[in-house]
C-alpha cells in the first residue's frame, strides 16, 4: 500500500514513516522544507513538496496514495483556535480527494480533549469545537464519514513520548529550567494517558491495514500517569527541587499551559486494541523520562 503521510518529518509523522516502511508499505510523505525533504529520502520514503497551508498541493498527494495518514498540525499556540479552523479545512480537503473511493483517512485528535472525571472511551464524543477548539478535527471527520468518506480518528494521549520529544513533557521541562523548579498542582494526582511514538505509530498503521467498521481509536499505552510523578522525574532528571503549588500559584508557572498540567484525563484502548489486536510494545513514561537520555 502506498500511504501519504502529512507531518511526515515530524515526532510522531517519522515514526508513522518508519513503521509503514518496516511493514512493507511505500511511503509519500509531505515536505515542507529541504531539510524535510532530505529526512525523507533517507528514511526511504519518496517525497512530495508542499505544505498544509497549499491544499492543493494536499489533494494531489491523496491522488497518488492508496491511503492518507494527517498528523500534521500547526502547534504555534499564541494562535491555536486559528489553527484548529485550519485543521478542520484541511481534513474537508483531503475528503474531498478521496471522495468515494474507498481510500482510507486517518486524521489525529487527542483523548485529553476529554475530562469526564472516569476512564474515557472510543464511545465517548468530545465536546464542541465552540468550547473546545481542537475539537475542529474531529467534527470534521464525522462530517466525511457521514459523506461516505472512509474516515477514522485516532486520539492521542496527552504524552505521546520517545527521545526527541518536543510536545508536552518537554515544555513542561522547559518550564522548570526556566523556573529553577519542576511543579505539579495540589497533590499530582490528576492522570495524564501516555504511549510511547512508536507504538501509537503502528496503531495508524494497523487501522489503514485493516479498515475495520469501528472509526475511533485510543493510542494509549498506560491509562493515566500521575502528574506529579512526571513533574518528580523531570525533577530528578534535570536535578531541580520538585514542588506542589495551587492552582492559583501555578498559573504563574504555567502560564496558558495551566489546565493540561492539571487535566486529568485516564483513558482507555481497550475496544481500540481488542479491534486491531494492537499491542504496546515500547517503554512506559515514567521509564523513558528516568532513562537518562530524555532531556
Amino acid at each position: 500500500m502506498k500511504v501519504f503521510v502529512t507531518g511526515a518529518s515530524g515526532f510522531v509523522g517519522s515514526a508513522v514513516v518508519k513503521d509503514l516502511l518496516e511493514n512493507g508499505h511505500q511511503v509519500l510523505g509531505l515536505a515542507r522544507s529541504e531539510e524535510s525533504a532530505q529526512a525523507l529520502e533517507k528514511a526511504g520514503a519518496k517525497v512530495h513538496r508542499g505544505n498544509i497551508e497549499d491544499l492543493e498541493s494536499l489533494k494531489s498527494g491523496v491522488s497518488q496514495a492508496d491511503a492518507v495518514i494527517h498528523t500534521a498540525f500547526n502547534h504555534d499556540f499564541s494562535r491555536y483556535k486559528l489553527s484548529c479552523d485550519e485543521d478542520r479545512q484541511i481534513i474537508a480537503a483531503l475528503g474531498e480527494a478521496i471522495g468515494n473511493s474507498g481510500k482510507p483517512l486517518v486524521v489525529t485528535s487527542g483523548v485529553g480533549l476529554l475530562s469526564l472525571g472516569r476512564i474515557v472511551t472510543e464511545d465517548d464524543s468530545v465536546p464542541s469545537s465552540e468550547i473546545v477548539p481542537r475539537a475542529a478535527s474531529e467534527e470534521a471527520a464525522i462530517a466525511l464519514q457521514q459523506k461516505g468518506v472512509n474516515c477514522y480518528i485516532l486520539r492521542l494521549p496527552p504524552s505521546t513520548h520517545g527521545i526527541g520529544d518536543h510536545g508536552f513533557v518537554a515544555m513542561v521541562a522547559d518550564m522548570a529550567r526556566k523556573a529553577g523548579e519542576s511543579v505539579y498542582v495540589g497533590d499530582g494526582q490528576n492522570r495524564w494517558p501516555a504511549a510511547h511514538r512508536f507504538d501509537a505509530a503502528s496503531m495508524y498503521r494497523l487501522i489503514v491495514e485493516k479498515q475495520p467498521q469501528q472509526k475511533i481509536f485510543h493510542a494509549v499505552a498506560e491509562q493515566g500517569v500521575a502528574f506529579g510523578e512526571i513533574a518528580k522525574s523531570i525533577g530528578k532528571e534535570l536535578d531541580l527541587p520538585v514542588v506542589s503549588q495551587d492552582k492559583a500559584s501555578a498559573e504563574a508557572h504555567f502560564g496558558w499551559f495551566l489546565h493540561f498540567a492539571s487535566i486529568d484525563c485516564p483513558a482507555s484502548s481497550e475496544k481500540s486494541s481488542a479491534t486491531l489486536g494492537w499491542q504496546p510494545k515500547h517503554i512506559g513514561l515514567l521509564d523513558d523520562l528516568n532513562s537518562g537520555d530524555y532531556f
